[in-house]
């Protein structure tokens, strides 16, 4: 085998997992999460977290993505471990169909059709189509299918090369003796898990094992064995994803390691224990010896992964008490929705950090509703939780900004970039009306240090105005939460409300300072209240018009230029918004026209 044979098998081998990962993440984005949701909601019964687990992996063409989905969705509570058990299982099943796609490698016919299916043909003609709809073609989709396309050309001419690489190697006696060695099963197996854990894919492993069955010398006792040591090398991966993780999480993992583990026990012991018992019968199986092609270890490779399955499929709920034994003790994890495994599939990330953006939201209409409170009924344990809740703001908010770089750094799709920005905005108007309702909390504070308090109009004034800006914040967490435009566009009007009511309250509390009805130290908390409400307010309306931005059409002024939007809503050119602000009006502002001042 000559310098340039090796270099040739390096590059193919290069080239085929390059195409194995731009195939996988052209499918994951074509997905956009929506694999994952099925995950999610159809796990309860066994025999179709198989059927979903063995379909996930098929698509995505990577069980060890699938598993360590799962790992992510226990370590986030989303899933139990005994849902994850029938996707670890049908995972194996579905990982098997690249090799299958592989195989047409061994067709031979004159029919120029089939030719085409070949490796050698069929591979540039689909990067000749990927390459066309990546590069030359806008929209999001048609440039997704062709990474598709693309990276499944590049797998199929990378298999092509490898099978010519290594052709040379059936002639070099010292590779058929190391090869010749691989039939003991016990080499077999740490072989093909050293060079799958090393690869980080069995899919890859077993398509490199299908293009060594061109130089002939690979025969079904050298096959088998490595086979089985590659279902075992996979778990690597998942093993790594969990460190750190939950008990929950690890022991998702472990499940992961013993399936596979326990399945080639089982087989190990039923065909070797077959041969030998042939041996002494008729001299062995009749296949034993029989040199493989691409097929047959597509065929061994499916069938393997199906009858582990069957085997232990019955006995899922003692696996998952095994795996409770190997990792004792409760599960201690907190709620993890940032887990860094969704990172490798952006929609599910995308997804988890829209949930914790919410939980930010909620936190912070909590905080002011405490801090409401504290003006009319002061409780220093209100208090306290006000500030817990801002600090698990803050913390949130340092997490996510971190979290969604990370992501920036995958490969996202337009509308996914889109998302990453609108995230980014609206959590940083959480944890501002966060920090709003604490200016809000220290007023309340003030007050009940100091014995002082509001005069019984000015308690009126804030009721209303606050009454007001406590509608607006849960209109635009509603709206944030289920992205609906019809909430959306309620809140800008209270928001114009706000402003006028803001006008009106600070000339009357001035008047009153004037009169003498109100002391200095009373009136500068007052009018300090009025502008942490309004700024609450302000970013309200920033959290409403992020969602009339994304749920818009495209050519609409909002998404366009969403100042020239505001302005002309408030120069009245929308008759909804007109009809709601008239709405808002009458029930927020004018109650404090028939207030003494």
């Amino acid at each position: 085998m000559s310098t340039l044979d090796v270099v040739s098998l390096l590059g193919a081998i290069a080239t085929f997992l390059f195409g194995m990962s731009t195939m996988t993440d052209g499918l994951e984005k074509l997905s956009s999460g929506r694999l994952e949701g099925i995950m999610e909601k159809l796990t309860n019964n066994i025999f179709m977290s198989v059927l979903v687990g063995a379909l996930v992996t098929g698509l995505i063409h990577s069980s060890a993505a699938t598993t360590i989905m799962c790992v992510g969705f226990v370590n986030s509570g989303i899933m139990k471990l005994e849902q994850t058990v029938g996707i670890i299982m049908g995972a194996n099943i579905g990982t098997t169909i690249t090799a299958q796609i592989l195989r047409l490698g061994d067709i031979s016919s004159d029919n120029i059709i089939l030719s085409l299916m070949k490796p050698e043909y069929f591979g540039p003609l689909l990067a000749l189509a990927g390459i066309v709809l990546y590069m030359f073609l806008k929209g999001g989709k048609k440039k997704i299918v062709g990474q598709f396309l693309l990276g499944l050309g590049l797998l199929f001419i990378g298999m092509s090369t490898m099978k010519v690489a290594v052709a040379p190697l059936q002639d070099v006696p010292a590779f058929r003796e190391l090869f010749v060695a691989f039939s003991n099963p016990l080499l077999g197996i740490l072989v093909g898990a050293l060079v799958t854990a090393l690869l980080q894919s069995s899919t890859a492993s077993v398509g490199i094992l299908q293009a060594l069955t061109s130089t002939g010398i690979v025969t079904f006792n050298i096959a088998f064995p490595i086979i089985m040591g590659q279902n075992i090398g996979t778990c690597i991966t998942t093993l790594i994803s969990s460190v750190g993780a939950s008990k929950n999480a690890r022991r998702t993992a472990m499940l992961h390691l013993y399936f596979n583990v326990l399945g080639t026990l089982v087989f190990l012991c039923g065909i070797y224990g077959a041969q030998a018992v042939a041996s002494a019968a008729v001299g062995g199986l009749p296949f034993w010896g029989s040199t493989m092609n691409m097929g047959d270890i597509a065929t061994l490779h499916t069938f393997f992964n199906i009858g582990c399955t069957v085997l232990l499929l019955p006995f899922h709920k003692v696996l998952v008490r095994l795996v409770e034994r190997t990792v004792p003790g409760d599960d201690d994890h907190e709620f993890a929705v940032l887990d860094e495994r969704f990172l490798a599939t952006p929609a599910v990330g995308l997804d988890r950090a829209h949930d914790a953006v919410v939980h930010m939201g909620s936190l912070a209409r909590d905080n002011y509703r405490a801090a409401v409170e504290l003006l009319s009924s002061y409780d220093p344990k209100k208090l306290e939780l006000l500030q817990e809740n801002e600090s698990a703001l803050d913390k949130l908010e340092g997490l996510l900004d971190g979290y969604l770089v990370k992501l920036s750094d995958h490969a996202l799709s337009g509308e996914e970039s889109a998302r990453v920005s609108e995230l980014l905005h609206t959590l940083s108007d959480f944890e501002r009306i966060g920090d709003y309702s604490v200016n809000v909390s220290e007023s309340a504070t003030v007050l009940y240090e100091r014995g002082i308090s509001f005069s019984s109009s000015a308690q009126k004034e804030m009721a209303a105005i606050t009454g007001a800006v406590g509608e607006a914040l849960d209109k635009s967490l509603a709206c944030y939460t289920t992205r609906s435009r019809a909430i959306a566009l309620q809140v800008e009007p209270i928001e114009e409300v706000v402003d006028l009511m803001r006008d009106e309250l600070k000339s009357r509390h001035i008047e009153r300072l004037k009169s003498g009805a109100c002391t200095v130290e009373l009136g500068s908390q007052f009018l300090e209240l009025l502008i942490n409400l309004e700024r609450i307010s302000d970013h309200c309306s920033n959290v409403a018009i992020h969602i009339l931005q994304q749920t818009a059409p495209k050519d609409a002024l909002v998404r366009t230029d969403s100042h020239a939007y505001m302005k002309a809503l408030h120069r009245g050119d929308d008759k909804e918004f007109e009809e709601l602000y008239n709405e808002y009006r009458e029930k927020y502002y004018s109650p404090i026209e028939r207030f003494e001042p």
